[in-house]
């Protein structure tokens, strides 16, 4: 009866030239469990296999260049040792039978000196100071207003994706994620609390669209658009702000519209109201809804067309075969948020499986 009621969402679906066996997608998480030189290592591939249950899995951010990092030990891709690491990640999922994106990331501003090389300060569109603190090596740090990219620096981190995106490839991901989402650099361009620039990077539409639109137009060629995704935040983001979100993310989906890639990653929370459905037809392409789902919302999202695919954070951080839960109807386990963003195997890879029993010996 429960597989019944969530067909839709247990169907198979093909992305551009990628079958997937259904229609839930592993959300990006980020985990800070990266090992030395900020490379994947094999308790994170463990992590993955375990989830390999997923449609399709979109790997936590990966920062396309020393200059995109945010956070301490958030896993690269632009090192010999970065791609080594993300190879044990991709062989494990793929030996389950799992489809597996990276998502290429670059945090902008979203950083502190403590975490740059040489203690350099975070690059954005425009020399803004977001709001708030951030954990660094040395714990929580107020962020510092960043340095605003020159014109002709750009064209150099436009490269960056690029070269991620080839690294990906060499690493043996089926795809890649550009991440546009929750205040990063990409957002920040998007967005005119964040971008105050007066060159063809700001002001219009069009010009704040430029930076996403060029990422985009770097990467495609490196896996063919219809292995290339991008996840966009329109409501949501650290310390980021829009006067007219509705027209700007409008915009940057019908932007998105004519290059044919797999899929448009939409995190559909937010106080706001806005018209997520509009721009799902703006993009007229596949859809990624995000935001709170259960399994029987998202079968009906499925259902009624206002989504193709569904993707689940925290639910699958917590449960490994949350796919076999779904089918089942079995209950969810509970998430430690202790241990979202900090320690090794526990929270991480110690989940228990629906058929792991725990037996209570009696007190003797």
């Amino acid at each position: 009866m429960t597989a019944n009621r969530l067909a839709p969402l247990l169907s198979p679906v093909q992305i551009g030239s990628l079958p997937l066996k259904s229609r839930i997608v592993m959300a990006p998480m980020t985990r800070s469990r990266a090992g030395e030189g900020d490379a994947a290592t094999s308790l994170a591939a463990e992590y993955y296999r375990q989830r390999a249950g997923a449609g399709l899995i979109i790997s936590e951010g990966s920062q396309v260049s020393a200059q995109g990092k945010g956070y301490p030990r958030t896993p690269g891709i632009f090192t010999a040792e970065q791609i080594a690491g993300w190879k044990l990640v991709t062989d494990a999922v793929h030996a389950q039978g799992g489809r597996i994106f990276l998502q290429l990331w670059h945090v902008g501003r979203l950083s502190h000196p403590l975490v740059q090389a040489n203690g350099e300060l975070p690059v954005a569109p425009s020399a803004i100071n977001p709001e708030g603190q951030l954990y660094t090596p040395e714990g929580l740090k107020a962020y510092e207003t960043p340095r605003a990219l020159d014109i002709e620096e750009i064209p150099g981190v436009v490269a960056d994706f690029r070269h991620g995106a080839e690294n990906a490839k060499l690493a043996g991901f089926d795809g890649v994620e550009i991440h546009g989402a929750n205040g990063y650099l990409v957002d920040q361009f998007l967005r005119d609390g964040s971008n105050q620039r007066t060159d063809a990077y700001g002001g219009s539409f069009e010009n704040r669209a430029r930076f996403l639109r060029e990422v985009v137009e770097a990467v495609i060629p490196v896996f063919g658009a219809d292995r290339v995704g991008v996840r966009l935040s329109p409501l949501t983001g650290f310390s980021i702000s829009d006067s007219n979100p509705q027209a700007i993310f409008g915009y940057a989906a019908e932007t998105l519209s004519q290059y044919g890639l797999a899929y448009l990653h939409v995190i559909q929370v937010g106080e706001a109201p806005f018209d997520f459905l509009e721009l799902k037809r703006r993009f007229g392409g596949m859809y990624i809804a995000n935001g709170g789902y259960d399994a029987s919302r998202a079968a009906a999202a499925i259902r009624s067309g206002e989504a193709d695919l569904v993707a689940f954070g925290v639910p699958f951080l917590a449960n490994p075969d949350l796919v076999e839960r779904f089918v089942h109807g079995d209950p969810l386990n509970e998430p430690d948020p202790s241990t979202f963003y900090q320690g090794e195997e526990r929270g991480y890879t110690d989940y228990p499986t629906r058929d792991r029993v725990v037996v209570e010996l009696p007190q003797s």
